[in-house]
């Protein structure tokens, strides 16, 4: 289990990020400082640009600081290897991207045994457990589809059931509900939250979604790269 001393999941301390663009600097990120604890259900919002998914990007080990620190479970990120961090994703974190990121290739049972596989999971509990968390997010009967045979809003659905189909202490959600109506917006979220109350699995949510708000049990906003509020529920 991913735990520290203090019971952080993360922190982040002075953590800047600058993007160049040409000889123009952009400032995605300025002098973020937070700390989230294990068990957190916490939603970034803000408008586009103001930074949630280069937060999210960053706290996974997917982009490297500027400036600044990122401790997750303990262990400063700018410290780890590659190998380590490689590790730290595969076995501790969930991700949730806007895009997919499915397989075109695989089903979309295969698509959420991948990570399992990856994990040395044995066929079996990884068919049962596929099948299990696809009918919890609604695709019952499509588990034999490609992603090409899926709507927008399904492959969404089959990229949160692999993010989530074992376990991890932490999953990083950018825009989850996106591609979905307001009746799968919410059946999500109350599965998250679930598995959040539950099993004390720690959520990182990106929306500017007001429904998906509505869920969050802490609320960070988030402008210019800067935080702006952050409210507990």
């Amino acid at each position: 289990m991913m735990t520290s001393e203090n019971n952080n999941a993360v922190k982040c301390r002075q953590l800047s990020k600058v993007f160049s663009q040409g000889e123009l600097a952009v400032n995605a990120l300025s002098d973020i400082d937070i700390d989230i604890s294990a068990g957190e259900f916490l939603c970034l919002s803000g408008p586009s640009g103001s930074g949630k998914t280069t937060l999210l990007n960053m706290i996974g080990g997917l982009d490297v600081a500027t400036k600044g620190e990122i401790t997750v479970a303990g262990k400063r990120l700018d410290k780890m290897t590659m190998s380590e961090l490689a590790d730290l994703r595969l076995h501790h974190i969930g991700f949730v991207f806007q895009a997919y990121n499915l397989i075109p290739v695989l089903s979309a049972r295969e698509n959420v045994e991948f990570v399992m596989q990856l994990q040395g999971i044995e066929a079996e509990k990884r068919q049962q457990d596929a099948m299990e968390i696809l009918e919890q997010v609604g695709l019952a009967g499509m588990e034999d589809r490609r992603p090409a045979e899926l709507s927008g809003g399904q492959q969404q659905r089959v990229a949160v059931a692999r993010a989530i189909v074992s376990k991890p202490e932490l999953i990083l959600a950018d825009e989850p509900t996106a591609n979905l109506d307001s009746e799968n917006s919410d059946k999500l979220m109350t599965l998250m939250r679930e598995l959040n109350s539950h099993i004390g699995t720690t959520f990182i949510i990106s929306t500017h979604d007001e429904g998906v708000m509505s869920f969050a049990r802490r609320l960070v906003k988030l402008h210019d790269g800067r935080i702006v509020s952050d409210e507990k529920k």
